[in-house]
């Protein structure tokens, strides 16, 4: 599950500490920013080095290095934060995945988005608020709840 859509990041990720929640966050691009920013916020952003937000309650979507923040609800992906999104190319939650792992029918989606991912057919840098491939996220929630791999 590591063959991801997204171009080829520089390999000098950051991470920084989350100013409200204090949880660690990743850089993000900004074209990530202008995608994920709604109209008409987004004509203003500030080119520097933004940061991701993971924390579900954390109302800090983006914030920069210099002291800029961006909250939550400025964010097309707000309601599928919300909802906890798992894979935002192929509009699925976690929820869904769950229903799916407990009727053993989960192998067909994650297939049905691996696949897709190796055709380059998603978009993870721009749907996906932290910029980062979805495909990650199957994994993590399958070992939350200890399923075999």
């Amino acid at each position: 599950m590591s063959d991801c859509c997204c171009p080829t990041q520089p390999s000098t990720k950051t991470q920084q500490i989350c100013p409200e929640c204090g949880s660690t966050c990743k850089s993000v691009g900004m074209p990530t920013l202008y995608h994920q920013v709604r109209f008409p916020e987004n004509q203003a952003l500030i080119v520097e080095s933004y940061y991701f937000c993971p924390g579900k309650t954390c109302s800090v979507g983006y914030f920069s290095s210099m002291g800029h923040s961006i909250p939550k609800d400025w964010l097309r992906s707000y309601q599928d934060l919300q909802n906890d999104a798992l894979c935002y190319c192929f509009d699925i939650d976690a929820e869904q995945y769950l229903s799916a792992l407990n009727a053993h029918r989960a192998e067909p989606i994650k297939n049905f988005v691996m696949q897709r991912t190796k055709a380059k057919e998603c978009a993870c840098e721009i749907r996906n608020p932290s910029g980062q491939c979805c495909l990650a996220n199957f994994k993590a929630l399958e070992k939350s709840v200890d399923v075999p791999a």
